[in-house]
């Protein structure tokens, strides 16, 4: 089978097993098919190249000083082919029929409806590893603010910010935007980080816990906001970015006396979490949910249309999104056993080990954590801070560690 197909107008034929996303969950399931079944046709659907890297890396990259390149393991063409697969490259599925199991193609290149190329084509089983989108707040426009969430984008910013000292903005201080934060730091530009909540991981963590990170992050010299909320983002008469943000508060009275503060970068980057965008969702008559994703059963990874599954971060389960990268190979190996009728027993999930790559502090969480519930200290001390949540059994249900870095000798 080739590597990249030309969409034709006119094309009407079966596809086996159909991908739609390029990304890790996608190539991991084409990976654990392979491994099973060396003939069977796929055909991966991807907007962009089809490249393969590894996204954990977008987030570490910059003060490495790696561009987008360097990332690449494979391009899409040479990995479509190594696999033996069809690579519909540059192509957006703008509909699917999961009644007759077709799906409708554009091409992502051509957005004129006169001369874009149009194509049918069918699937006997369909997976969906269609990926999340970054949320980006009215307050923050799309044209003004960056995200990391893609090698494409991560390689212009990257470019942009290969050119002396700059002044960065970072809006959102969950896992990525304070891994960031860091990597930014790292690479010599002055970085601002600006969180809803009062520490970074606070949606995610108890007090005690996050205010340790707080203070970490501070210590390097990133000036961390916490507390407050970008209210706009407009680009001034100098060609500055103009942030005004203002303390988050309670009250309407109180909100309307405080006054905005105002910040100048030269790039704002937007960390505030992702969505599922619910064309295919809603065209697949998928269970589904914005925020989390389509719904899967868990032992299975199939959604509640026939013979479609899911995978990645599009996918929940037990309407928990499932946004890591640690379980998708047996995710896979799931789909791809239940896709080709082998017996199997099931995929187990279980919450992945979760690690914050900052140097500043080691933060390493199990379980199910959650900022609000009980939350009891196992280990305190100025060295290490050690809490286990209990659920309402008095089971532990989550476990977080978090430990000063070690100190070097000059």
């Amino acid at each position: 089978m080739s590597s990249e197909t030309t969409l034709s107008s006119t094309t009407t034929e079966s596809k086996g097993i159909v991908i739609i996303g390029a990304g890790l969950a996608g190539w991991h399931v084409i990976d654990a098919i392979r491994t099973k079944n060396k003939y069977i046709p796929i055909t991966l659907i991807t907007a962009d190249s089809g490249d393969r890297y590894h996204k954990p890396m977008l987030t570490m990259a910059i003060s490495q000083n790696k561009r987008a390149s360097d990332l690449v393991r494979a391009t899409g063409v040479d990995a479509a082919t190594a696999a033996g697969i069809t690579l519909l490259a540059n192509t957006n599925v703008s509909d699917i029929d999961p009644a007759t199991q077709q799906l409708q193609l554009i091409s992502a290149l051509r957005s004129d409806p006169v001369y874009t190329n149009y194509a049918t084509i069918s699937y006997d089983k369909l997976v969906l590893a269609m990926g999340a989108h970054p949320i980006f707040p009215k307050s923050l426009p799309e044209e003004l603010v960056w995200h990391v969430n893609h090698i494409e984008r991560f390689g212009q910013l990257q470019e942009q910010l290969a050119v002396g000292c700059q002044r960065v903005a970072i809006i959102g201080a969950g896992m990525v935007g304070t891994e960031i934060a860091e990597d930014l730091l790292k690479a010599g530009h002055h970085v601002t980080l600006i969180d809803l909540n009062d520490a970074p991981l606070s949606q995610m963590l108890p007090l005690k816990a996050t205010a340790r990170i707080a203070q970490a992050v501070k210590s390097q010299g990133i000036n961390f906001l916490g507390g407050c909320q970008v209210s706009s983002v407009i680009r001034n008469s100098e060609g500055e970015l103009q942030v005004s943000y203002k303390p988050v508060v309670s009250s309407t009275e109180n909100a309307e006396a405080e006054q905005s503060e105002t910040l100048i970068v030269d790039h704002v980057i937007a960390s505030t979490g992702l969505t599922v965008d619910d064309k295919l969702p809603t065209a697949a008559g998928v269970e589904f949910n914005r925020r989390t994703g389509i719904e899967v059963d868990a032992p299975t990874l199939r959604t509640t249309t026939d013979n479609i599954y899911a995978i990645g971060d599009c996918m929940s389960i037990n309407g928990v999104a499932c946004r890591y990268v640690a379980p998708l190979r047996a995710q896979a190996a799931t789909i791809a056993d239940d896709i080709l009728g082998h017996e199997h027993d099931g995929y187990d999930h279980k919450p992945p080990m979760i690690r914050l790559k900052n140097k500043a502090i080691s933060v390493l969480v199990t379980g199910v954590p959650q900022a609000n519930g009980n939350w009891q200290v196992t280990t305190e001390s100025d060295a290490e801070l050690i809490m286990d949540l209990l659920d309402d059994n008095n089971e532990v249900s989550a476990t977080v560690t978090i430990k000063a870095p070690p100190i070097v000798s000059a």
